[in-house]
C-alpha cells in the first residue's frame, strides 16, 4: 500500500480472532474513534447500573484517548470509579514518572470520579499489591484501557514475567530491558539508569476478566508489536497476543502502527 494514500483514507476495519481491530488515518483520528467507543460503552453502563469501574494505563500512548474521553459529553463522573494497573517501584512520592501522578495530573483531577485508587507501593510493596487486589476484587471491573509496549507487554507484564494462568491479581516484577529502555524512548527518563527496575502490576488474567477492553496503540514503534499480537502464536513471548482470546476487546491503531498499511 503506497504510504501517502495510506495517510489519506484509513485502512480497513477487521475482526482477527475474537479480537476486532480499528485503524486510522491519523493518530488524532484514532484517539478519538477510541474515545468515543469508550464513552458509549460507560453511558450505556451507567443507564442500567448504579456504577462503571474502569482501569487506565498511564502512558504517552494513552494521552489522545484521555483528552477525547474527558470531553465527551453526558458522562456521570461522579458514579464511575477509577483504578489504575501499575507502578514503579522506588521512585520518590513527586516524581513526575509515577504513573497515579501522570493519570492525575491529565486525568483524575480534571473529572469528579465516585472514586479514585491509585496504587501506592510505599511502604510494602507486597502488602500494596494485596491491598490492590482487594480493591479490585470488591465488584467487577467492567472496562480496562490499555496499550501495548514495545515488547508486547500488558500493563507491566513483560514476556520474562507474564503468566497467561497467574494465580495473583497483582504481583510485583522486574522490569526487562527493552520494557525500561521504552521509557527511556517515550521521554519519560533521561537514561536507562534512572528507570526503576521494579514495578507492581495488575496480572493478565486479571485485567482479561473485564468484560470490556480498549487497546489504543499508536506510532511506529508499536508495529512489530501489533504484528507479533495479530498474527504470532498466542504465547507470553508477545503477551498482548492473549487479547485474541477475550470475548469482548478492540484494538485501535494509527497508520504508524498498523501493519497491514505496510504489508498490505
Amino acid at each position: 500500500m503506497d504510504f501517502a494514500a495510506a495517510t489519506r483514507t484509513p485502512t480497513h476495519h477487521r475482526m482477527v480472532e475474537r479480537l476486532r481491530v480499528r485503524s486510522f488515518a491519523t493518530r488524532g483520528d484514532m484517539s478519538e474513534a477510541a474515545a468515543r467507543d469508550i464513552a458509549d460503552e460507560i453511558r450505556a453502563r451507567l443507564a442500567v447500573a448504579d456504577g462503571v469501574r474502569l482501569i487506565f494505563a498511564a502512558a504517552p500512548s494513552q494521552a489522545g484517548m484521555i483528552g477525547a474521553l474527558i470531553a465527551e459529553p453526558g458522562i456521570d463522573w461522579s458514579r464511575v470509579t477509577a483504578f489504575h494497573m501499575d507502578e514503579y517501584i522506588g521512585l520518590a512520592t513527586e516524581a513526575p514518572q509515577r504513573f497515579a501522578l501522570w493519570l492525575q495530573q491529565r486525568l483524575f483531577n480534571r473529572v469528579a470520579f465516585a472514586a479514585v485508587h491509585p496504587i501506592i507501593p510505599e511502604p510494602e510493596p507486597r502488602a500494596a499489591a494485596a491491598h490492590y487486589a482487594e480493591l479490585l476484587t470488591a465488584a467487577p471491573i467492567d472496562i480496562v484501557c490499555l496499550g501495548i509496549g514495545v515488547n508486547g507487554h500488558i500493563a507491566f507484564n513483560d514476556p520474562p514475567v507474564a503468566d497467561f494462568a497467574d494465580p495473583l491479581d497483582v504481583k510485583i516484577v522486574a522490569l526487562d530491558d527493552a520494557c525500561r529502555r521504552q521509557q527511556v524512548d517515550d521521554d519519560c527518563f533521561a537514561n536507562l539508569t534512572d528507570v526503576p527496575e521494579r514495578a507492581v502490576t495488575l496480572t493478565i488474567p486479571r485485567l482479561l476478566r473485564a468484560q470490556r477492553l480498549f487497546c489504543v496503540v499508536p506510532g511506529a514503534q508499536k508495529r512489530t508489536a501489533v504484528e507479533r499480537t495479530l498474527r504470532g502464536p498466542i504465547t507470553t513471548d508477545c503477551p498482548a497476543s492473549v487479547l485474541r482470546r477475550h470475548a469482548d476487546c478492540t484494538l485501535y491503531l494509527d497508520v504508524e502502527s498498523d501493519p497491514d498499511v505496510w504489508n498490505g
